[in-house]
């Protein structure tokens, strides 16, 4: 192996999200990656990306990936549903790392899962809209029957931290009611936000009803990404880099709260970035 490839897998892999929900993607890859570096940015100041047209949103991301191409990233992980659904395939041919959205592995254990052939996806209105999951489980399950709904308020309510509040198993009740009587079998959680949910969405649901965490799934493919382009950390760089970095476009501290109360590891800070300049 050259030296310069083997200096590059020892580089961090950056992740980028709308806000605190690709956490949960951050916190997958930290748990199966445990040698990898990693640099997180969330869009604190301009979240939801959910409401906003597909420009804006590639826009966004073309800024976020800048910055973290900025800090020599090896790979990036758009931890995003919106921006994977709106952003990533236009993206794709400007980089010179590989990238991998959060859409695509969670709609192929989804096809490849179900056993009646009857899928239900929860997201953002955007991720909705785009149909991408349609398509992308079609693929895999052409047969499938795929039922979406957008649940716009479960990202503000997972931001505030209401996770268990009243009012969010409210929401979450008139969410999927209809889920209830159109006997899906699987239910993507098509936002990064809402596996932090998962407890709310079961209880809802019912046990019969299998829960797909496309974090978990892109964790795996991420795994699958780096092995093949021969950039997996082997923990041998002795580098004195800190290993998980984390930027955020506004609220630093309620951010680094938040991430606390998720995260395997403490993080002592998130700098504040003014991604536009």
């Amino acid at each position: 192996m050259s030296q310069l490839l083997e200096d590059r897998k020892y580089a961090p892999v950056g992740i980028f999200d709308s806000g605190v929900g690709g956490l949960t993607v951050a916190r997958e890859i930290m748990r199966q990656l445990p040698k990898e570096r990693i640099v997180y940015f969330g869009d604190t100041a301009r979240v939801p990306y959910g409401s906003k047209s597909r420009e804006t949103i590639t826009r966004y991301s073309r800024q976020i990936i800048h910055f973290l191409q900025s800090k020599e990233v090896k790979a990036i992980v758009v931890a995003c549903n919106t921006a994977s659904a709106f952003a990533l395939e236009q993206l794709r041919p400007e980089l010179s790392v590989p990238i991998i959205g959060v859409v695509k592995p969670g709609a192929k254990v989804a096809a490849e899962t179900t056993r009646n052939g009857r899928i239900g996806v929860i997201g953002t209105e955007g991720t909705i809209g785009s149909q991408i999951y349609t398509t992308m489980i079609h693929q895999h399950n052409p047969k499938a029957v795929v039922i979406g709904k957008p649940c716009p308020l479960f990202v503000p309510l997972v931001e505030e931290g209401w996770l268990k509040d009243p009012i969010t198993v409210e929401v979450a009740q008139r969410y999927l009611a209809s889920f209830r009587e159109s006997e899906i079998d699987t239910l993507i959680m098509g936002c990064t936000h809402y596996p932090l949910l998962r407890s709310t969405l079961r209880g809802i649901l019912g046990e019969q009803v299998n829960l797909v965490n496309p974090a978990y799934e892109t964790a795996q493919g991420l795994k699958a990404l780096l092995m093949q382009h021969r950039l997996l950390d082997d923990g041998n760089g002795g580098s004195e880099a800190p290993r998980y970095q984390f930027y955020v476009s506004d609220a630093a501290e309620k951010f680094k709260h938040f991430a606390n109360s998720i995260l395997p590891c403490e993080i002592e800070e998130a700098q504040l970035i003014h991604i536009e300049e």
